[in-house]
């Protein structure tokens, strides 16, 4: 069984930065790909980074490229997300997920474990 806590989410203006922290627990935590999604109000859940178990491969949404960087530390059992330049349009519920295999994957049915997602309101 792995639980994951996402923390970090909060307010803050445009074009400012905030750092996702995503802390995982159980003895596999550190044994698959780790992913990011967003929610914004009224869409459906969406991809947004990708991190091999290694913490060698990403993947990014394009909508966030140059912009967000994930990176884990396996010592800790923790994934982050730095997000930079933010916009309004990154107002969404984050979560943290553990994928079910060690491939960089991007959709949602290739994650097993959720988190229950943090906050992340960007005001313009």
């Amino acid at each position: 069984q792995v639980q994951l806590v996402e923390s970090g989410g909060r307010l803050v203006q445009a074009g400012g930065s905030l750092r996702l922290s995503c802390a995982a627990s159980g003895r596999t935590a550190s044994r698959y790909t780790m992913g990011w999604f967003r929610q914004a109000p009224g869409k459906e859940r969406e991809f947004v980074a990708a991190i091999s178990r290694s913490g060698v491969s990403t993947d990014y949404a394009d909508s966030v490229k140059g912009r967000f960087t994930v990176s884990r530390d396996n010592a800790k059992n923790t994934v982050y997300l730095q997000m930079n330049s933010l916009k309004p349009e990154d107002t969404a519920v984050y979560y943290c997920a553990q994928a079910s295999t060690v491939w960089l994957v991007t959709t949602e049915t290739q994650y097993y474990y959720w988190g229950q997602g943090t906050q992340v309101t960007v005001s313009s």
